[in-house]
């Protein structure tokens, strides 16, 4: 039997343990998945200690679980971010599915309009939608509390119609919104939205989230985090399995 799970701060929202539990059954895999907890990060060091097989990370950890790894593949290393934990031959390695997770999902959805994206947050998420469309030739913008125009990031009151215009593509990498505050939304103009848009929001729990629903109403088209989630935990597996 084969342990395998899941590292955060809060992860009651979290539909990982749902989908191993079930793919786990449907394929007849010996094997348990369990949410992991940790007030800080620092306590992964207990884990370590425990026979896992293989851990996915998740906020807020993503990118300061980093110090704790032996070493990271490539894209992980390029993204600065970590959301899949390998033991290897006494090493514990770090590597990045959501830019996998997060490129197999958005296909079906780009046009030649998304030329540009506002990301919403800097953190580990945002950093690998950012790798993704980089890779795509998309140019980028990030929206966060502290602006740093240097290098692109603006804050939310710096949003308007001439940036909105500009932007076709719009990514929450921010947990806002996630069950149990499904009314918190991120700060948007939203009268300055269109049918030529993609919103898409990270966050899957609840299904459609408060941005998703405003966007909606202005005719912009709108996607989950849910298909990432499937798309990378898949990844994740075949990277224990090895």
């Amino acid at each position: 039997m084969k342990h395998f799970g899941l590292i955060g701060k809060t992860l009651g929202h979290s539909f990982s343990a749902a989908f191993f539990k079930d793919y786990f059954e449907k394929n007849n895999i010996a094997a348990t998945y369990s949410n992991f907890e940790l007030n800080d990060i620092a306590e992964i060091q207990s884990l370590f200690d425990q026979n896992l097989s293989g851990l996915n990370v998740t906020f807020p950890y993503k990118e300061s679980v980093i110090p704790f790894l032996d070493r990271l593949d490539d894209s992980a290393a390029q993204i600065g971010a970590v959301n899949v934990i390998a033991f290897e031959n006494g090493e514990k390695v770090g590597y990045n599915t959501d830019s996998y997770g997060f490129a197999q999902s958005i296909k079906p959805f780009l046009t030649f309009e998304h030329e540009r994206a506002l990301i919403f947050g800097t953190g580990g998420a945002s950093k690998a939608v950012a790798h993704v469309f980089k890779q795509l030739g998309l140019e980028i913008f990030y929206i966060s509390r502290q602006a740093d125009h240097q290098n692109r990031v603006y804050t939310y009151t710096e949003i308007n119609e001439h940036m909105l215009k500009a932007c076709k593509v719009l990514v929450n990498c921010t947990p806002i919104g996630t069950f149990p505050d499904v009314d918190a939304c991120i700060e948007l103009p939203f009268e300055f939205l269109t049918p030529a848009h993609l919103v898409i929001d990270l966050v899957y729990n609840p299904a459609q989230t408060a941005l998703m629903k405003h966007a909606k109403t202005k005719g912009a088209a709108v996607m989950n985090g849910l298909s990432m989630l499937q798309h990378q935990a898949l990844k994740s597996y075949e990277i224990w399995s090895r």
